[in-house]
């Protein structure tokens, strides 16, 4: 059986967890206990208060909290009042940053993954290496590209920086 990725997986720098989340199972174990897992194909790098298109660009504030916890803590946020985003906290405490899960395989884009995981508020902070929510190990590692992230054209010069890491198609 698969091991959880231990917490000191995600208490390193995000562009270097992030690459490493592809090939990896994102389970999750809804209300009403069925279990589902999911293949990892699509991340998002976000680092730190210099980095324009992370939450945290503009320092610390109760939507960003989260963002400077140590990693291993859930960070999802709801966009047009529709979708929450799934993002997983990485690195150091104070140091914020981290990863948001963009596709998993047979779902592209990260409101519907997170419509298809059922995420809400009540995951924001708890652990992934909790029971509702957590990622597996895999033997993969698969080939990826690097491209530039999606939707942060107001993030001027960090825009164009290839810190979304997918798989390479076969």
């Amino acid at each position: 059986m698969p091991e959880k990725l231990p917490v000191s997986f995600f208490r390193r720098d995000v562009l270097k967890v992030a690459p490493g989340l592809l090939g990896k199972y994102l389970v999750r174990k809804y209300p009403d206990g069925t279990v589902r897992r999911f293949r990892i194909t699509d991340v998002e790098a976000y680092r730190g208060e210099e980095d324009k298109a992370c939450h945290a660009h503009k320092g610390r504030t109760p939507r960003t909290e989260m963002l400077y916890h140590k990693g291993g803590v859930i960070y999802v946020y709801l966009i047009y009042g529709i979708y929450w985003l799934l993002n997983i906290v990485t690195g150091a405490e104070e140091k914020p940053q981290g990863v948001m899960i963009r596709a998993v395989e047979g779902i592209y884009g990260p409101g519907r993954v997170g419509r298809e995981l059922k995420l809400d508020k009540s995951l924001l902070g708890k652990s992934i290496t909790g029971n509702e929510l957590w990622i597996e190990d895999s033997d993969e590692k698969p080939e990826f590209i690097t491209v530039p992230r999606v939707g942060i054209d107001y993030a001027q010069e960090w825009k164009d920086i290839e810190w979304r890491f997918m798989v390479k198609e076969k």
